[in-house]
Parts: structure tokens; C-alpha cells; sequence
């Protein structure tokens, strides 16, 4: 492996910034808190930290609706406090990425106001996805898709003159207008924009909806409207996955090789892709496209073994076999948190949950490849699911009335000390809360507590890092399957780190014997307990 490929095996840490700590008391997390909290990730042993968008933007979907791609908003601070950021995690060895939304922008970026203010065909509305109606008025959409977060995928305008207009598309939300990437001045844009961040000394981007970017030239109707909106998935065919999205990604891979080569510092790009199978991911990542794309599979798999089994068995034949490394996710921003979600039921962390959580991540940390951590998994922290109504601000819970499937709860300030909310996560110095309330038993899961806790999820975090980052044989390479009990999963790693999952109930022999490394849970000599993972070094 070229040692400076540092993104093959890196474990990264999202940050959502607004949850994450706040320096100025207004209860919401900034970049001079990200810059504070440095040190306890130091700590935890993260090799890079992904900041979600820090933009100026109206927040109609907390910064994944831009309004300028090249700024940060107040809210969050300024670009000085950007580049000391920046410069803090350098000498900590923290590289940072940024997230980047190419698919659309605010309503309230300037192109997006020029077009609204421009006649129909102008090259101004070219830039977005303006169409005329259906119909003897133009009253009906221009087709039958469905917005991702809810309702139909097309806002029709008020022209100049007052009379209604055309329609433009918009596949989240009417506040985020979907470019054009058919129009050459948006992809000249964006390779503005990327060099803008890279000039500044970032080490790559997050990029959002990555399988975005380009519909269907003609806009036809959809053979199931409906099925963006009911999976809340990049399902439809039409107005995702087009093949001419590739072509962008080897012209941003060949922008990070440019700097590159000019320092020998490697940039990484990282899509959220979503697409239908392993194989369509690998296209994604195949040696001059992105280097690493998020593989969603083992985050949606059931607890069951057969079914983990299936999907990185998929992942390591299809995706490793580009060249590339496969990019490990248990959660982020947009998903309900792992302890609630291996729970039958949990809505604070105890039992089943988080035992299936603790050993879901060293499984994960095993695995060969890349991962990536969400802020606070690594606290155990649970779900908030009894959020009011009145204090959810998920555009999906606005736009369709319904708390299914809503992201709030994710996104939670995280707790850091003391027995009552704010948790210090803010001062209180500018008399505002936190800006979405945390329950009282957050307590139990702050970070003064959890570092004082041997026996504490951060605690198995952090042991699992220093493992992966001491031993050559996990990281990068590749695995072998080990035949096991019913209800066991267990794989080598090299020669002979051995990762085995008991996804029972009821103690169960370890495969092979050997000396113990780390376990989720208790482990006696030679045993390993129901919905427990355990590392060991065997002789194979």
C-alpha cells in the first residue's frame, strides 16, 4: 500500500456541527467549539473529522440548502475561525473534510434569485430545472415525481408579470432547487468552489446525493412516483444514478490529484451514494472516480448473521475489487441511532440495544477498509423519540405531518458534563437553550462520565482504535470466513486476529481459542456470551 493513501483504512468522525459544542451561547454548536472538542477526539484516536455544512444558508434544512458555497454562515462563525480550525487540527494530526451539496442549492442562492427574476429560456433558469406545465394552463407539475422529503417534486413560480409561470424541480424540498449539471457554468462553478476550500487546506470532501447531479434529459414521468418519497431513498431511476454523473467525478479526482502532486498530501472524496447493489457501488469508486463511497448495506442490515454475512461478503468482492477500500458506516445525521435501533424497544440505551451496538462497532472497526463514526455513537447515546412537535425542525416532519422517519432525534446536542441539560454543551451565556432540548437521562451518557468509565462505549471506541492503529492486520486488506456455531459470525483477520459476533442469546464456544484482545461485553475463558463481540489473536 503507498503509505500516503492515509483514506484506505482512516476512521473518520462526523461532526454535526450545530450539535456538537457551542462557544457562544446561543445553543447552537459553532466551528470554535469543533475547535475546542479537538483534543478529546485526539484522544479518542480519529484519524479526520467530516464537518456537516457550516454555509451561509436560510437552515430550511439545517445547511444542506447553500445560499454561498464559498463562506460560513454567522451562525457558526467565520472563515478566520475556519482556518484556525483548520490549522489546530492539523498539529493534532486531525485532517478535516468538508460536506459539499452539488445536487442543489438554497432558494435564496444569487443564481437561484437571478432565475426567478429571468424570463423562461434564459440562461439564467438553464442553470436549474425550470420546465412548463401540463395541461391547457400549465397547471400540472411538468411530471409525476415526488420530492424525497415529502410532496410533489415541482414549486410552479409567479412571473415578472404576475401570472404563474413555469415550474422548477426540486427532489427535497422547494427551498432546495436542484442544479442543472447539463449546464456547463454549473460544473465550472463547482471546480471554482472545490479549489476555493482546497486553497484553504482542507483534506477532502463529504459529497452529498453523490449519485445525484443529472435526471433524465427529457423529465418523463416516473413508473412509480411515489417511491423517493415512501422509502425516503434515492430510488427513482430517472432522476438519480445517470450515467453521466461518473464524468464529474473524474474531473473532481483529477482536481485532488492536482494538489497532490503539488505537496504529496492526498485529498479524499467521499460520496453518499445510494444506489440498488454493491456492484452499481463499485462504479462509483473504480480507480479514477471517487476514492471512497459510503456503503449503506451493513447500516441497514437486520441482527442476524446471515444477513451481515451476505452483504460484506458482496461489499469485499464487488467494491474492494475496484482497487478501492470499502467505507464502513453504522450511522450519521440522517439515521435513527444504532442503540435504539438494534433495541426491541430502547429509548435510553439499557439492554439489548447497546449490547448489539457495542458489538456491531468492533465488528465494524475489524473490518477491512475505512469507517466512519457519527458523533455520540461512541457515547452509546440513544434515539431521542419523545421530542414535542413543537420543537422538531426536520423539513420531512413539516412538509408531511408524520414523525415517521424524522431525524431530530439524531441530532441532539451531545452531552459533555454535569446532571442537567445544557450538559456543557453550551454556556448559557447568551440565555438560549439548547437548540433542540435533551432529555434528563442524558446524563448518564455525558462525556465527563463516559472517560471516567472503563466500562463505557467511548472506552470500547477508544481501545478499538488503538488496536486497529497498532496491529497490521486489521485496516486494509482482506478477511476469511471461519466456520462457526449457529447464531455466530467470525472472521481472521491477516495472521491471526480473529473478530466474532454472537448475534444469540445463549453463551456460545468461541470458534478457535486464543488470547484476548478486546470484547464488548463480558467474556469469559473460551465463551462468548449472546449479543457480544470479542477480538482475539489465534494460532491458525
Amino acid at each position: 500500500m503507498n503509505r500516503h493513501q492515509w483514506w484506505r483504512d482512516a476512521v473518520i468522525y462526523q461532526v454535526y456541527v450545530r450539535s456538537f459544542l457551542d462557544s457562544t451561547g446561543d445553543g447552537v454548536g459553532d466551528l470554535a467549539g469543533v475547535r475546542a472538542g479537538l483534543p478529546y477526539l485526539r484522544k479518542l484516536g480519529v484519524d479526520g473529522i467530516w464537518l456537516s455544512p457550516f454555509y451561509p444558508s436560510p437552515q430550511h434544512d439545517h445547511g444542506y440548502d447553500v445560499a454561498d458555497y464559498r463562506g460560513v454562515d454567522p451562525l457558526f462563525g467565520d472563515l478566520d475561525e475556519f482556518d484556525a480550525l483548520v490549522a489546530a487540527a492539523r498539529r493534532l494530526g486531525i485532517r478535516v473534510l468538508l460536506d459539499i451539496v452539488p445536487n442543489h442549492c438554497s432558494s435564496e442562492h444569487p443564481w437561484f434569485r437571478e432565475a426567478l427574476a429571468s424570463p423562461p429560456g434564459s440562461p439564467a433558469r438553464a442553470r436549474f430545472h425550470f420546465a412548463d406545465g401540463r395541461g391547457p394552463d400549465g397547471a400540472e407539475p411538468p411530471n409525476n415525481w415526488h420530492a424525497m422529503f415529502g410532496g410533489p417534486a415541482w414549486t410552479r413560480v409567479t412571473e415578472a408579470d404576475g401570472r404563474p409561470g413555469q415550474w422548477y424541480l426540486h427532489m427535497f424540498t422547494p427551498e432546495q432547487p436542484d442544479w442543472n449539471w447539463r449546464e456547463p457554468q454549473v460544473a465550472a462553478e463547482f471546480d471554482r468552489i472545490l479549489r476555493f476550500w482546497l486553497d484553504r487546506g482542507v483534506d477532502g470532501f463529504r459529497i452529498d446525493v453523490a449519485a445525484g447531479l443529472f435526471k433524465h434529459p427529457e423529465l418523463p414521468d416516473s413508473p412509480d412516483p411515489e417511491a423517493d418519497a415512501r422509502t425516503r431513498d434515492s430510488v427513482n431511476p430517472l432522476a438519480w444514478n445517470q450515467p453521466e454523473v461518473h464524468d464529474v467525478w473524474r474531473h473532481w479526482r483529477a482536481v485532488c490529484e492536482e494538489y497532490a502532486a503539488r505537496d504529496g498530501r492526498e485529498r479524499l472524496l467521499v460520496g453518499e451514494v445510494s444506489v440498488p447493489s454493491a456492484r452499481e457501488h463499485a462504479r462509483y469508486v473504480r480507480p479514477d472516480e471517487l476514492h471512497q463511497a459510503f456503503f449503506f448495506d451493513l447500516l441497514g442490515a437486520p441482527w442476524d448473521p446471515d444477513a451481515f454475512r451476505k452483504v460484506i461478503s458482496e461489499a469485499m468482492q464487488d467494491i474492494a475489487g475496484t482497487g478501492s477500500t470499502v467505507t464502513w458506516v453504522l450511522n450519521n445525521h440522517d439515521q435513527v441511532r444504532t442503540v435504539t435501533r438494534y433495541g426491541e424497544p430502547a429509548t435510553e440505551g439499557s439492554g439489548l440495544g447497546a449490547a448489539r451496538a457495542r458489538a456491531a462497532a468492533l465488528l465494524m472497526l475489524a473490518l477491512p477498509g475505512a469507517a466512519y463514526i457519527y458523533q455520540g455513537e461512541e457515547l452509546g447515546l440513544p434515539e431521542v423519540v419523545d421530542l414535542p412537535d413543537d420543537v422538531l425542525t426536520d423539513p420531512i416532519f413539516h412538509r408531511t405531518g408524520s414523525r415517521a422517519r424524522i431525524r431530530d432525534g439524531c441530532r441532539v446536542p451531545l452531552p459533555w458534563s454535569g446532571q442537567a441539560s445544557p450538559f456543557g454543551f453550551t454556556t448559557g451565556d447568551g440565555g438560549a437553550k439548547p437548540w433542540l432540548p435533551q432529555p434528563e437521562y442524558f446524563a448518564e451518557y455525558a462525556t465527563d462520565r463516559a472517560l471516567a468509565d472503563t466500562r463505557s462505549f467511548w472506552h470500547l471506541y477508544r481501545d478499538g482504535l488503538q488496536i486497529r492503529s497498532a496491529l497490521p492486520q486489521l485496516g486494509e486488506g482482506t478477511l476469511r470466513w471461519l466456520d462457526t456455531p449457529p447464531g455466530v459470525l467470525a472472521f481472521v483477520r491477516g495472521d491471526g486476529l480473529v473478530c466474532a459476533v454472537n448475534f444469540g442469546t445463549a453463551p456460545t464456544p468461541a470458534p478457535v481459542p486464543g488470547t484476548p484482545l478486546l470484547g464488548s461485553g463480558p467474556c469469559p475463558a473460551g465463551v462468548l456470551p449472546g449479543a457480544t463481540a470479542a477480538w482475539w489473536i489465534a494460532d491458525l
